[in-house]
């Protein structure tokens, strides 16, 4: 029996690395035209920059700060067949910096509104086989519904205020819908029932209060969903032990991606690993998606293994006796529907 449908997880989901000219330059290798982009300096500080194709080329976010969305001119410029284009923005493209850029695939442009909500999105593009959609909306400061496109339930939401300034609260189904993260910051899970009104998101619709981070009254938001996939994503939870011979994750693929966060403690960064910038185990090449500062080596890191990952250092960021959310993408199944098992690094 197929163990997933999913054989090239890079057709939805892939990382690619690039060094900066200082000039304008595209870059290919994606494997498809992302819909998600995000970008980040790996040898220098600077913020990360998130573009996506419903908001359109050259909106910027960054993740690690609450600024509202900012057109520049210098940064993506367009999302291409195989990559996106860049112009001359130091944070993106600066000359002879190295880069690190997370590519997902979503409907495949703009995409169109969605009136499964009470809040009708003014444009949401689903990739429903992968289980990743992006929806901006206008919120009314009042319970109200979103529709997200995925047909199934989504086990990740990550939303930006656009027009102002705000943090990026986020859920996950770890924590459930009576709690709630910011991915700007290294705050532990909090409990807040404006955000989500203590309601799971369904298969069609996720709910929202009068929280400002995610409905204030005629503001402007984009919206990120991920509802797990076997064989391709993965999000859940686990207790670190503090021991080098560390937590096992088991996902079911091996992984090209993994983003990490201590919950049950405030203090520790958002933690991103990927399978381009550690080729080999151990994976200790980190990245912090709430902070600017330039990729950090984690003592021991974690491997990332054929079906999972197993914690080899007992760094806060992720083994220490804590809990821990996470999420993962797969750079291979362990078994699709071709039969073919993935093996280890």
């Amino acid at each position: 029996m197929a163990y997933t449908t999913i054989n090239k997880s890079s057709l939805h989901f892939n990382t690619k690395l690039y060094t900066g000219n200082g000039s304008t330059q595209s870059i290919t290798g994606v494997g498809f035209q992302p819909d998600w982009v995000w970008l980040k300096k790996r040898d220098a500080s600077a913020s990360h920059e998130l573009y996506d194709a419903v908001r359109g080329v050259t909106k910027r976010l960054k993740s690690d700060a609450t600024n509202a969305e900012f057109t520049d001119a210098n940064t993506l410029t367009s999302f291409d067949s195989d990559g996106f284009s860049l112009g001359t923005g130091s944070g993106i493209n600066s000359s002879s910096n190295t880069f690190a850029s997370w590519n997902w695939k979503a409907g495949g442009g703009q995409g169109s509104s969605n009136t499964d909500g009470s809040i009708n999105t003014t444009y949401t593009s689903a990739n429903t086989t992968s289980g990743f959609s992006i929806s901006s909306y206008t919120g009314t400061g009042s319970n109200a519904t979103i529709g997200h496109g995925l047909g199934v339930k989504p086990s990740m939401i990550i939303c930006k205020k656009l027009n102002t300034t705000g943090s990026w609260i986020t859920y996950h189904s770890a924590l459930g819908a009576t709690k709630y993260l910011y991915l700007n910051t290294t705050d532990a899970e909090a409990a807040n029932s404006t955000v989500w009104q203590d309601i799971e998101p369904t298969t069609s619709v996720f709910s929202v209060g009068s929280a400002s981070n995610c409905n204030d009254s005629g503001a402007t938001y984009v919206a990120y969903c991920f509802a797990e996939k076997t064989g391709f994503s993965k999000f859940g939870t686990y207790k670190g032990n503090a021991n080098a011979d560390g937590a096992f994750i088991y996902t079911g693929f091996k992984p090209a991606f993994v983003l990490i966060k201590q919950s049950s403690a405030s203090g520790e960064n958002w933690n991103i690993y990927d399978n381009k910038r550690n080729t080999f185990n151990a994976t200790d090449k980190a990245l912090f998606a709430d902070i600017t500062n330039a990729e950090a080596t984690k003592t021991g890191g974690m491997d990332f293994l054929s079906n999972g990952i197993k914690m080899r250092g007992t760094d806060g960021a992720f083994n220490t006796s804590q809990t821990y959310i996470y999420m993962a993408f797969a750079e291979a199944p362990l078994v699709g529907s071709n039969n073919t098992p993935a093996t280890a690094r």
